[in-house]
């Protein structure tokens, strides 16, 4: 098989396993009665714990001891036995702990997926700036996939989610050693541990402008979650009135939902231009704005004459995913020294993807359940999502008139060259 092509089908199916549940397993939780807000909230607490330090765990073992091909397998492998347990479990307690186990093998599969193809390009001598793109849009193709199969098939509320996911574990974890050997750099010299674990880009936050971005991206971080957590559910839920319950939209929530996904890859594309004309802390301030509309449209749709708003949320959430994470991304690579850089892209991805992420899904599960169940315990949207959107117009507010950065033309242009 053509090597782009098989790069292509690692990319698919490593998303394909998340795609199978993460947007739907809401409907599962709530609909088993399974646990509350606060306990949901701990459930995907996981990727942001899993996201602290696995990474950089799984990365050194492929860069000293193992080929990168065969961790990934393995990871896959074990992360799929234990997605098939999942459905056995019914307690909230014993389901957070599965489910951190999960994650922990499951997680760092998604930086060894990066480093698979990156080594794999660079060896066969492609132009992996040129080449990589398009190979990980399929990645994103992959979760579209899996959210319509599980929707689709009536499983987007059931245990099958899981079994999906587990399948396409297995059929990635035995894939995986068939891929291009990415063998461990045995004359890598022994680094102190602060620096083998990427902590020295923690210097950053000597510098008062490094130190107000990363608190920044913490706090989006935390709202990144949010519709993940409970996107495909807050649609679902009209199933229960009379009115909207026969719709294609309720009954196909997840398919709708994908626009999200969809998306974030054609905004992708517009990025460079956003870049060069407005800069990267606009392009940061537009996310955030995104991000209030996202959640404010939601506030006042339904599924007849307010679809539109649910559609339209949906585009702005490409916006409101890429341009942070992207431009923010490039922000740290334009203000640190090459010696750290890569461990401050770990501290960014850390604080977006790992602290953000913990702060987010907790802390909205307990304010959920204080002041936004109803009295027969189903959830009161309408001021959840203005309250998802308050919250992202404040981090707007104070990012505008604090985080000081002006726009330089030739900064875009050097990270192009």
């Amino acid at each position: 098989m053509n090597l782009k092509l098989r790069l292509v089908a690692m990319s698919f199916l490593e998303f394909f396993i998340w795609g199978a549940w993460l947007i739907t397993i809401a409907n599962y939780w709530f609909g088993n009665n399974i646990g509350t807000p606060p306990e949901f909230g701990k459930i995907f607490m996981t990727l942001g714990i899993s996201s602290i330090f696995m990474p950089t765990i799984t990365g050194i073992i492929a860069d000293r001891w193992i080929n990168a091909e065969k961790l990934y397998g393995i990871l896959h492998l074990l992360s799929g036995i234990v997605m098939c347990y999942i459905p056995q479990v019914h307690d909230p307690n014993t389901f957070f702990w599965v489910m951190l186990v999960a994650m922990l093998f499951y997680m760092p599969t998604i930086s060894l997926s990066n480093s698979i193809a990156y080594n794999t390009l660079k060896s066969n001598n492609y132009d992996v700036i040129k080449v990589f793109p398009p190979i990980r849009v399929w990645g994103t193709i992959g979760f579209i996939a899996a959210m319509w199969a599980t929707n689709l098939s009536g499983n987007k509320g059931t245990e099958v989610q899981f079994y999906i996911s587990a399948a396409a574990s297995f059929i990635l974890g035995i894939y995986s050693f068939t891929l291009p050997k990415c063998m461990p750099n045995k004359s890598i010299a022994a680094k102190g541990f602060i620096e083998t674990m990427g902590l020295n880009a923690f210097k950053l936050f000597k510098n008062p402008k490094m130190a107000m971005f990363f608190v920044f991206a913490m706090l989006l971080g935390a709202a990144l979650q949010l519709t993940n957590m409970y996107g495909d559910r807050f649609v679902d839920n009209f199933k229960e009135m009379p009115e909207y319950a026969n719709l294609y939209v309720v009954k196909r929530s997840t398919i709708i939902m994908s626009i999200s996904q969809v998306s974030e890859t054609l905004f992708i594309l517009a990025i460079p231009f956003f870049l060069k004309r407005f800069g990267i802390k606009n392009v940061m301030l537009i996310s955030m704005v995104a991000w209030v509309l996202r959640f404010g449209l939601l506030a006042y749709s339904n599924p007849a004459d307010g679809l539109w708003m649910i559609i339209t949320s949906c585009i702005v959430y490409g916006m409101a995913f890429d341009f942070f994470n992207i431009s923010g991304s490039l922000f740290v690579e334009t203000q640190t020294d090459s010696k750290i850089r890569s461990s401050a892209q770990g501290l960014f991805m850390m604080m977006v993807n790992g602290f953000g992420a913990i702060i987010g899904s907790i802390s909205s599960g307990y304010i959920i359940e204080a002041f936004f169940l109803k009295p027969d315990n189903t959830f009161d949207w309408q001021p959840i999502w203005l309250c998802f959107a308050g919250y992202s117009a404040v981090i707007a507010i104070f990012f505008f008139f604090f985080f000081k950065h002006k726009h330089d033309p030739k900064e875009v242009e050097n990270i192009a060259h």
